[in-house]
């Protein structure tokens, strides 16, 4: 690579303390700043003695923070200087600020280095939109044509929000029942007994025809797996027609009116 001024620097250098010659010692223990170090190999150093560079691996070595000279020194000897180079093919520890986003991989940046307590990112966001009608008379549950979605969760220990917004009506004054489906397991509803049905959005029209309800929730759930999961929403009826996005009497004036619904998924890192 080419650059306009001086080639840039890089490495670890440092000067290590002054070495006392001890008089028949070969192995003296380097230091910066009292503290001991290791250089990478003897090849990255730059030894001074007596005025004359010594050649690595000839004239001395290193094993770990200690320089051994090839001969022992003696009484008048100087070590003049040890100069320690890094590693010269390797940037080292960047300095602070200098890190762009452009610099890091994508996908390098993990869950697993992210600090204790550190995430909760949303992740992805999956929607189903409806804008037609949907009716059933069935008195068992059965799919909403229309309000389901497939995500698949990056992460085996992500969460999914699942929200969900839809006008109901009856052709009776009778119950309509909506519940929120994990693949074929029923997930946030209220308890069953011998008769009653738990559901996650249940409504009783006090009169025939015109009644309308408006439903919305939200479930935080754990599916624990990176396979893709089906939402979706089902309904029950009894005594008549339940309806989605409109009621019984659907004439086409301005009187009546047709709602849109929606169900959406969001994957939220752990």
């Amino acid at each position: 690579m080419s650059y306009i001024g001086k080639t840039p620097t890089i490495g670890n250098f440092q000067i290590c303390d002054a070495i006392s010659v001890v008089d028949a010692q070969a192995a003296y223990t380097m230091q910066v700043a009292t503290v001991d170090v290791s250089p990478e190999t003897a090849n990255h150093m730059l030894v001074s003695l007596n005025g004359v560079i010594q050649k690595p691996t000839d004239a001395f070595t290193v094993a770990g923070s200690t320089i051994t000279f090839a001969s022992a020194l003696e009484t008048g000897d100087v070590i003049d200087f040890i100069q320690i180079l890094g590693n010269v093919l390797d940037l080292g520890v960047p300095s602070d600020g200098t890190v762009s986003t452009a610099k890091i991989v994508d996908g390098a940046v993990t869950s697993a280095k992210l600090a204790s307590g550190v995430g909760g990112k949303l992740l992805q966001v999956v929607q189903t939109a409806k804008t037609d009608t949907f009716s059933s008379a069935s008195a068992s549950w059965v799919d909403i044509t229309g309000l389901s979605l497939s995500i698949t969760p990056s992460a085996a220990s992500s969460k999914v929000l699942i929200t969900a917004n839809f006008v109901t009506s009856h052709s009776g004054a009778n119950s309509l029942g909506v519940r929120l489906m994990r693949d074929s397991t029923s997930i946030f509803a209220g308890d069953d007994t011998a008769t009653r049905k738990g559901t996650t959005s249940w409504q009783f029209m006090g009169s025939a025809n015109r009644n309308t309800g408006s439903n919305s929730f939200q479930y935080v759930d754990s599916p624990s797996t990176t396979s893709a999961t089906t939402y979706k929403l089902q309904i029950w009826s009894t005594g008549g027609t339940a309806y989605i996005g409109q009621m019984q009497v659907d004439s086409d004036n301005t009187t009546y009116g047709r709602s849109a619904s929606s169900i959406i998924a969001m994957e939220i890192g752990a």
